[in-house]
């Protein structure tokens, strides 16, 4: 890896978001955002592991990716697609992707669709708790479902009060799975008791 260097070759990163690590194989995965793919590290070897086929909303491509997660029951790695406005899930070795909750290209805020989404989580259970940024919301789906519930903040509203969110960028749980987010254009954590 070049250290400070920005580019688009293998072994350069343009500014990277998000990082997973394989605990099976040591490999560290690097949502590389401007470049649009997802690269591995294992022992200093670069390698493309999804994306670099154009920024866009194919199944084939990535649109600055900033989230990732590794999961190792199903070798494969969950993407969250800022511009795409999905989470989607690639499985390590293939060609393409499938959508596990937004609607490709459709930035919105129904219970289908994301605006610009920018961290989520997984809880034990495999709920995926998803930060939609542009919508001031953090979205619950329960796992296996496309449909959405708010949880935090009111759909579309920004606001500094205790039940608005301003621009959520990340979430995270405690151990009693209380739920922490990173409210950015409000400065602030805010913490939601266990849903």
């Amino acid at each position: 890896m070049c250290l400070g260097s920005v580019g688009s070759l293998i072994n350069e990163l343009n500014q990277p978001r998000g990082l997973a690590l394989n605990p099976i194989s040591n490999e560290l995965y690097i949502a590389d955002y401007n470049n649009h793919r997802v690269v591995g590290y294992l022992s200093g070897t670069p390698t493309l592991i999804a994306g670099e086929n154009g920024p866009g909303s194919l199944n084939t491509q990535l649109y600055y990716p900033t989230g990732l997660a590794f999961d190792a029951s199903s070798n494969s790695l969950y993407i969250l697609n800022y511009y795409g406005h999905t989470v989607v899930r690639w499985i390590l070795g293939a060609s393409a992707w499938t959508v596990v909750v937004g609607v490709p290209g459709s930035s919105g805020n129904t219970r289908l669709q994301l605006s610009y989404p920018m961290g989520f989580a997984f809880d034990y259970m495999g709920n995926l708790y998803v930060a939609d940024t542009s919508n001031h919301r953090i979205q619950l789906f329960v796992a296996g479902s496309l449909n959405g519930t708010t949880i935090a903040g009111v759909t579309s509203t920004a606001g500094n009060g205790a039940y608005l969110l301003y621009n959520p960028y990340s979430v995270a749980f405690d151990s009693d799975l209380n739920l922490y987010v990173a409210d950015i254009s409000n400065n602030r954590i805010q913490k939601f008791l266990r849903y």
